[in-house]
């Protein structure tokens, strides 16, 4: 789960860095093209079928995670990395609330409270001027940086990226009594890519060197990142499997400061804390009654 947390964050950098010129479908097609050939090779060595047991669950898990990756990185291209990432991670809390719901895996108050607390950074972002407003002259800056409202249709974008997310990960955790991990992660790039295939073709834009390298670099670490999260959800229940990777929240304010000059606005910094909190939350088991 943490070496996924790297690599997603990586992910986003070259995502963003190709500016939005490259259309999302056309970022996702490349994505699973790469992501395709690297799965049919690792899937070789290991000497697997790479069809699986469950068919039409595995297509469904790559048609729910190709939309998720349309709205992840359209948010990206929309949005500053760091508050783009911050509302991708209310994902813990959606795949909580969605296991309770259809893997019957034990739900708390704690996630309750969590699932409170994420949107309660989810409003925050969206209108932080209002907010700050009430909190006055202090409330509106930090470390002399301006708060500003973000766009309400990438908000809407990250929100959907995020539950999914969620979706497609608690589809992983069903799937996990059956299919090996590296046939889970197959079928993502496969469906995506015959997806995305005609939607690119009606109107392809062709990358410059630079755009090149950061497409590869986007199928290269999200075959990564999907690797590390698979084997992660495989090994623990789902809710506190994607809360682990949590610190790709940090990672790209990192990274948008250092490559992207996109300041950490006090907004940012106080929906991070509560979808920190709400993450720790969920991660956190309930006491058992005794007997």
């Amino acid at each position: 789960m943490l070496s996924s947390t790297l690599s997603f964050s990586l992910m986003g950098v070259c995502v963003k860095a190709l500016g939005g010129r490259i259309p999302v479908a056309e970022v996702v097609m490349a994505r699973s093209a790469i992501s395709l050939l690297l799965s049919v090779v690792m899937l070789r060595q290991a000497g697997l079928d790479p069809w699986g047991q469950r068919k039409g669950l595995l297509i469904l898990r790559g048609a729910i995670g190709t939309g998720a990756l349309f709205c992840v990185f359209a948010a990206l291209a929309t949005l500053p990395l760091a508050p783009a990432t911050v509302l991708q991670y209310l994902q813990p809390t959606f795949t909580a609330l969605l296991a309770w719901l259809l893997l019957k895996e034990r739900l708390g108050a704690k996630v309750w409270i969590a699932a409170l607390l994420g949107w309660m950074a989810v409003v925050i972002l969206s209108n932080p001027m209002e907010l700050t407003g009430m909190l006055g002259p202090l409330g509106s800056t930090w470390l002399g940086v301006q708060a500003s409202p973000l766009p309400l249709g990438g908000v809407l974008l990250a929100l959907a990226g995020a539950l999914l997310s969620a979706c497609a990960y608690v589809s992983v955790r069903a799937l996990g009594r059956t299919e090996h991990p590296l046939v889970i992660v197959f079928y993502f790039p496969l469906v995506g890519l015959v997806l995305t295939a005609p939607m690119v073709l009606l109107q392809p834009v062709w990358p410059s060197s630079w755009e090149l390298l950061a497409l590869v670099g986007v199928g290269l670490f999200t075959q990564l990142g999907q690797i590390g999260i698979t084997k992660g959800l495989l090994g623990m229940p789902a809710a506190r499997a994607t809360a682990m990777s949590y610190g790709q929240v940090p990672l790209a304010a990192l990274w948008g400061w250092l490559l992207f000059q996109e300041p950490l606005d006090p907004d940012t910094t106080t929906a991070a804390i509560l979808v920190l909190t709400a993450t720790l939350l969920s991660l956190k088991p309930e006491r058992r009654k005794s007997a």
